[in-house]
């Protein structure tokens, strides 16, 4: 079974990984399944749950909270933050009223005012209750109650004047309690979920028992946990039987319904992960009054519900795009492909830090002769059409109108003229070498693509053909501009890629259908624009192919480590669609000045979750300042007053305060208006954001948002 119930099925453009081959007949069948070994993780990263801890990490709390919060563990805090007195204050005027009650008191006891306050005792009680030598006697216990009792009353009034309640609970016991880590209460049998209730009601009781039996004894893991979970999802839906669910299930156990590659973890971590909420913690957001108070020093996570409307980071080189944003965001899709529940492509430049090549099942490196697989130039399809349009995007659509309505059809329509009739011709479309030829007009290649066709009696095919060579060396002719730029790829290093004869392994994105996880390496040294032309294939590929996807309850994200030079109308319109698709994409620029001007707005609108890292420019910092807007804030202004004294009195008390404090005395007028300002501006983006943060305004996919949020991507 695959990760989701079903038997493997993708074709050889998917490059299935072999499963584990099973026990050969009569051979001793296999004891229980152990405990897969644990993954090396990070410095500063809690170990993974085993035994007892796994049962306590899927039973505990994760309550609903604020977007992008880290929901486990996590404690929901007030939406508006509560007056809070200052801590000098609080404890001043706390001593204060204590001092001024043992003033009122020791007045009272000495008699210095009068004894009226002894008059209630005199008035309700008798005098033989009063009168009486005997200092255990009633009178005794009378009087003494009652100087209680008043001692009371002024402890009383005088401790709601001093705050003490306050004192207590900022300082006391509760503070102490909170401190302390609180035991939660485990769940009733019917809401617990290690005893999987919901396969115990549908008829599988063995098959729960046997789930929880091997999470109690250690042998389950998060990822086995997140896995079976999706497998039982395509059981209620109806895509898959009970029958098979229940029998992988008694048979392998929590190894039940493997990924492909029969990985049940990867081989390190370096974030923290939750795969019952699908979160992977980026950092904490910041205790500062710019953020909202429900969101300060929380932690900040990511999940497809908000990678689903795609992420944009920007920032300098050095600011921790790769190793705080990136990697983090593919480890987690790597381990949710794992878990059946997304398919990624991660794209990069060789050596950028992606991940160690045990944690993706293909891993193409173009220009590598080492490569064990290569790229389909024409993402697996069939269609001319659509092959053209996607390789005259990767091609040329840097070189459109960057402005919004701009396309490149014309440069389709020359590629299109010549993949048709070649296919009609060979069964298959050209390789890099053929298709420069055909743009260059070569008199051979031409002339035998001419001769395979009228052989064939293609005419429709022929008058594209001919079309094709009325426009050659005409002024204006974008088959010039395609054929120089195919020739960058054209060169001695990539001689052995981008085959189409079938002799090579090519990974083709239509492979997305599966929970595939995909490296592709990019050759930036000493070819640049060869890299760049292949980010914009694979982005143009990525949009086409996750269109056309049978199955969509699997998250598709493509992971671009640097999009420069990647955007073009065609691809801001394409990002625009993946919502739509259950599928996203995250990009990091090291500035927007790397997308064209007219681009940057529909670029950030069109992107849901945008990040400005620590040593943006101001004018990257404009464009982001724009797209958050502003909101209404209460402003304070507070105007200083000199007093002016009119007797000699009070000249001499005014004298005496100058003496003691240095200030002439002073009236202090406080005007409160509601004022609209910039969320954040771009002064605050450029010299605001310490090292080490960022800050993230984020949407779901089901329309929420959340206001920039500074945060710290080292805690």
């Amino acid at each position: 079974m695959d990760s989701d119930g079903t038997q493997d099925a993708r074709g050889t453009h998917a490059n299935p990984v072999p499963r584990p081959a099973g026990p050969p007949d009569g051979a001793a069948a296999p004891g229980p399944p152990s405990a897969p070994p644990r993954p090396a993780r990070a410095p500063g990263v809690p170990p993974l749950p085993d035994g007892s801890a796994f049962v306590d990490w899927v039973r505990a709390p994760r309550p609903d909270a604020a977007l992008g919060v880290w929901r486990f563990g996590h404690r929901p805090r007030p939406e508006e933050e509560p007056e809070q007195i200052p801590a000098r204050q609080l404890l001043s005027g706390a001593v204060i009223a204590f001092l001024v009650g043992w003033l009122i008191w020791s007045l009272l006891w000495n008699g210095y005012l009068g004894g009226w306050w002894v008059l209630p005792l005199e008035l309700f009680t008798p005098d033989s209750w009063r009168h009486s030598d005997d200092r255990v006697g009633s009178a005794f216990f009378l009087w003494y109650g009652y100087y209680t009792l008043i001692a009371l009353i002024i402890m009383i009034g005088v401790g709601r004047l001093g705050r003490w309640s306050e004192v207590w609970r900022r300082w006391g016991l509760p503070a102490w309690r909170r401190a302390a880590p609180v035991s939660e209460r485990p769940p009733a049998p019917e809401d617990d979920p290690v005893q999987w209730n919901q396969l115990r009601a549908a008829g599988g009781v063995d098959a729960a028992d046997r789930l929880a039996a091997e999470a109690r004894s250690g042998l389950m893991r998060d990822v086995d946990h997140a896995r079976i979970a999706r497998a039982w999802q395509g059981v209620r839906s109806g895509r898959h039987s009970l029958a098979t669910f229940t029998g992988a299930v008694l048979k392998d156990g929590s190894a039940a319904c493997l990924h492909p590659s029969g990985d049940r973890d990867l081989p390190g971590r370096l974030a923290r992960h939750d795969l019952v909420t699908g979160q992977v913690r980026l950092g904490t957001t910041a205790d500062d009054a710019r953020n909202p108070y429900a969101y300060r020093g929380t932690g900040l996570a990511l999940g497809p519900e908000l990678l689903g409307t795609s992420l944009l980071a920007v920032g300098p080189p050095g600011s921790g795009k790769t190793g705080s944003v990136v990697w983090p965001l593919a480890e987690s899709l790597c381990l949710h492909a794992l878990a059946g529940r997304a398919a990624v492509v991660v794209v990069g430049a060789a050596g950028a830090g992606l991940g160690p090549v045990d944690a993706y099942d293909v891993v193409v490196r173009i220009g590598n002769p080492e490569s064990v697989y290569d790229l389909d130039l024409y993402g697996g399809t069939t269609d001319p059409d659509e092959a053209a349009a996607v390789l005259a995007e990767a091609l040329v659509g840097d070189l459109a109108d960057p402005h919004p309505g701009g396309d490149s059809r014309r440069s389709t329509t020359v590629l299109a003229q010549l993949l048709g009739p070649f296919q009609a011709v060979h069964g298959r479309f050209p390789s890099v070498p053929e298709l420069r030829q055909l743009l260059d007009g070569a008199p051979g290649p031409l002339g035998a693509l001419r001769s395979g066709l009228e052989d064939t009696g293609q005419e429709s095919l022929l008058r594209e053909l001919d079309a094709r060579e009325r426009q050659l060396g005409h002024p204006g002719d974008v088959g010039e501009v395609l054929a120089d730029r195919v020739a960058l790829l054209d060169r001695p290093a990539f001689a052995g890629f981008f085959d189409t004869s079938g002799q090579s392994r090519p990974f083709s994105l239509r492979a997305l259908d599966h929970p595939v996880r995909v490296r592709i390496d990019l050759p930036a040294r000493g070819h640049a624009d060869a890299s760049r032309i292949l980010a914009r294939l694979v982005l143009a590929q990525f949009t086409a192919s996750v269109a056309v996807r049978e199955d969509r309850s699997l998250f598709a994200c493509l992971v671009l480590d640097d999009a420069s030079g990647v955007v073009t109308p065609e691809a801001v319109r394409g990002i625009q669609r993946l919502r739509s698709g259950n599928a996203g994409a995250v990009l990091t620029l090291r500035t927007l000045d790397d997308a064209p001007r007219p681009l940057r707005s529909p670029l950030l609108g069109a992107i849901g979750c945008r990040m400005a890292l620590s040593g943006l420019t101001p004018w990257d910092g404009q464009d982001f300042a724009e797209v958050w807007g502003k909101e209404w804030i209460e402003a304070r202004d507070v105007t200083d007053r000199q007093i002016i004294a009119e007797t000699p009195a009070g000249k001499a008390v005014h004298m005496l305060r100058r003496v003691i404090t240095g200030n002439a005395p002073t009236a202090r007028a406080v005007t409160v208006r509601q004022v609209e300002r910039e969320r954040w501006s771009a002064s605050e983006l450029a010299h605001g954001v310490p090292p080490g943060h960022a800050v993230l305004s984020l949407t779901s996919v089901k329309g929420e948002h959340a206001p920039p949020l500074l945060v710290d991507l080292r805690g």
